[in-house]
């Protein structure tokens, strides 16, 4: 079997993964359908469709609850945290659960660590959102989410085919590689196209899964270009602020050029979004 066939059949399992989630399906779709700008449901409905599932209730409050958010008294009500914290982001919590949960009944390599892996998702969601804010997008807070989410891909290829994850690894090492590069080297695919194909096996939109499928080559992405663009320049500079004597991710230099954004401003403003404990405090809450 060619390693491209290889990554083929990978991407026609990638369905089975909502075998892990945590909740429904319908529950999922239910809570993008009402919390969608053109929904008319009510905290009150979004909150009941929440709470028939107890455990995800439970697991909903005590990430709520986390120095993330910053509230100021402890909520014990998915009504309460709908108030305080707004309907999308409860659905982002569902989304980090449900991310989550495919990790429980799978064993990552060594070198695959929970704590940077959830670090780097929080962090470049909340960059995304700043840059979407400064760049003035339709929908920053579809940002956060498809930044959440963004290397979901390189998560589920981890726990579903660890040697290929390996593989993947030696070459990005040895040939001095990005990472997605290696992928398409490896077996034809990378981890955004991974990612948004089980994400869209969830009955996720469009607006989240097109900008994560192409943030690593923005310009294929059709009229979810600028979104994904966004998601790209996130992506490399919270790689960037981590260590700034390797280059900047490509194609992010061109698009910082093309926006006439100044590199030393542009990490400024993001370092300015991350500068407190509280994304370390919910990456270690998630592992």
């Amino acid at each position: 079997m060619t390693d491209q066939q290889h990554g083929q059949d990978f991407l026609a399992e990638l369905s089975n993964v909502k075998q892990d989630l945590p909740y429904s399906l319908s529950l999922l779709r239910d809570l993008f359908g009402m919390t969608g700008e053109s929904s008319r449901a009510s905290m009150d409905e979004i909150a009941q469709t929440i709470a028939h599932d107890q455990g995800l209730t439970t697991k909903i409050l005590a990430l709520a609850n986390s120095a993330f958010y910053g509230l100021q008294a402890k909520v014990s009500s998915v009504s309460r945290a709908i108030t305080l914290l707004g309907l999308k982001e409860i659905r982002n919590l569902v989304l980090i659960l449900g991310a989550q949960a495919v990790t429980v009944r799978h064993t990552l390599p060594e070198s695959f660590r929970l704590g940077p892996y959830w670090r780097h998702q929080l962090s470049v969601g909340v960059i995304a959102k700043t840059l979407g804010e400064k760049r003035q997008v339709r929908d920053p807070d579809i940002l956060f989410t498809a930044g959440l989410l963004h290397d979901f891909g390189k998560l589920l290829t981890a726990l579903h085919r660890p040697v290929d994850w390996l593989a993947i690894q030696d070459i990005a090492a040895d040939r001095n590689l990005q990472h997605n590069l290696a992928e398409e080297e490896y077996w034809g695919l990378e981890h955004g196209l991974i990612g948004a194909m089980t994400l869209n096996s969830w009955n996720l939109p469009r607006e989240l899964t097109e900008p994560l499928n192409w943030h690593h080559s923005p310009a294929l992405a059709g009229d979810f270009k600028d979104d994904a663009a966004v998601i790209c320049v996130a992506d490399a500079m919270h790689h960037w602020l981590e260590d700034s004597s390797v280059p900047l991710l490509r194609p992010a230099e061109a698009l910082l050029a093309d926006w006439e954004w100044n590199l030393d401003e542009t990490a400024a403003l993001c370092g300015d979004a991350l500068d407190d404990d509280s994304i370390d405090q919910l990456a270690a809450a998630l592992i």
